[in-house]
């Protein structure tokens, strides 16, 4: 099956508790009000208040289940500040059915020869790190799922590196290395599977500040691509794992 194709049945993440990062705006905000119409309760998990707020108006506004807002830094967080999060979701859900790292940071685009320490290690902190930190300490509310999803968000430029990418797409072929690794010790041990999308071009303030010369409506939104979301994050997908797998 492609997962391009799917088409979600409208309760198909009925009961389900999932938590989406970078849930204030472009792809994670699409995401959460995706999944909430199709009956999740989503954590919306971000930096600025302000924008979860708004991504929750919208949830209640359209009748989808009460969402839970997390306000986190990911560059800031230390390991503390996860279990907390731990915590936290523990007492308020109990279990987690799925886990969307969306939140991601662009960085410079130069070469490496001018490439700024300070920019690459917010880069990595942020699509690293943070996401290992936040997925360890998640893991045991997931293995109280019957059925539970972690999806990475990846890239082209993760598979194949291209020039003035730099941290970028050296944080995205570490992620797919995470996905993997993850993945393969789950297997068969667990009720997780972990898988990689890579959204492809898509009409975000991201891929506007990569390519600012491009004419936003020549890319897909991320409403178009959603497709993939929702089949690695529904239980048709059971059993796929440590896949990469393109959402265009």
């Amino acid at each position: 099956m492609d997962p391009k194709l799917y088409q979600a049945p409208t309760e198909l993440l009925k009961g389900k508790i999932i938590a989406v990062t970078g849930a204030g705006d472009g792809i994670g905000a699409v995401a959460a009000r995706t999944f909430a119409a199709h009956g999740a309760t989503v954590i919306l998990i971000g930096r600025t208040v302000q924008k979860l707020e708004q991504v929750y108006d919208d949830i209640e506004a359209a009748g989808g289940p009460q969402p839970g807002i997390y306000p986190i830094c990911l560059n800031g967080a230390i390991e503390k500040d996860y279990q907390d999060m731990h915590d936290r979701l523990q007492e308020t859900f109990g279990k987690l059915d799925g886990l969307l790292h969306n939140a991601g940071e662009l960085g410079q685009r130069t070469p490496i020869a001018s490439y700024k320490l300070e920019s690459w290690q917010k880069v990595m902190q942020v699509n690293v790190t943070a996401q290992f930190m936040m997925t360890k300490a998640l893991l045991p509310l997931l293995e109280k799922s019957d059925n539970a999803s972690i999806i990475f968000t990846t890239s082209g430029v993760g598979r194949v590196g291209r020039p003035f990418w730099g941290a970028y797409a050296v944080s995205k072929f570490a992620t797919e290395g995470l996905c993997q690794v993850l993945a393969n010790e789950l297997e068969g041990t667990s009720n997780i599977r972990v898988n990689c999308i890579n959204p492809g071009a898509t009409r975000t303030r991201m891929r506007a500040t990569a390519y600012p010369a491009e004419n936003p409506s020549s890319v897909k939104t991320p409403a178009e691509i959603m497709p993939t979301y929702l089949y690695l994050l529904g239980d048709d997908s059971t059993g796929v794992t440590g896949q990469s797998v393109d959402a265009q």
